[in-house]
């Protein structure tokens, strides 16, 4: 299940606002992306964004809140499934691959919020801001963590630290945040083939048993 900006927010004006500004933030990242740019990017005026968004450090939290509403949004229909932890995982774990790729921008944005926070290198407001979204993340994170523990209950993920397995685990799964790009002619058969890929690869790493 793969989720879009427009599919969580109805006022299309602010959509495209941050679909714009996600872009700028990839492409430069947060300190090199000014309200010049993104109005650029949106053939739009400053006053536009000004509108919706005060400074570019409201408007860089509101990406971040989206790329997240996004992941908890497209894992939800398959959190109280009565599944066992594999076939759980496995299909949480493909949606959030798919929300890596389909909305990458926005996870990008994500990522460097919580290396923003880390290195401290915002306002105090900013940093409150952001600790919080850090915490929305972090809860995220938790789902994930909660099916792991009880796969390996019952024995179907084998891995020793479960802090240590679901940080690795992330960093597979999160992965075409960096590398991914879309291929002249690429169909959803590729794309879906590429998810399938990262997903197993992440799936072995946590001790899995494999049919």
């Amino acid at each position: 299940m793969t989720l879009s900006v427009r599919e969580h927010i109805q006022d299309s004006a602010r959509a495209d606002i941050l679909w714009a500004a996600a872009n700028c933030f990839m492409e430069h990242g947060y300190n090199a992306t000014s309200i010049d740019d993104v109005a650029r990017s949106l053939g739009a005026t400053k006053g536009r964004i000004y509108h919706y968004y005060p400074s570019k450090a409201d408007l860089f939290a509101d990406v971040y809140r989206t790329g997240m509403d996004m992941n908890y949004a497209a894992v939800e229909p398959y959190r109280n499934l009565p599944l066992g932890p594999l076939e759980k995982w496995t299909k949480m774990a493909n949606a959030h691959v798919n929300q890596m790729v389909a909305t990458r921008q926005f996870q990008r944005a994500v990522w460097e919020g919580v290396e923003l926070h880390l290195r401290g290198a915002t306002t105090p407001h900013q940093r409150e801001v952001l600790g919080a979204l850090l915490q929305y993340r972090t809860d995220y994170g938790r789902i994930f963590r909660e099916i792991l523990a009880e796969g390996r209950e019952a024995g179907v993920f084998r891995f020793e630290n479960i802090s240590i397995a679901n940080q690795i685990m992330f960093i597979t799964l999160n992965s075409p945040i960096f590398w991914y790009t879309p291929r002249p002619g690429e169909t959803e058969g590729d794309v879906a083939a590429i998810v399938r890929q990262i997903v197993t690869f992440a799936l072995r790493g946590l001790g899995a048993k494999e049919d």
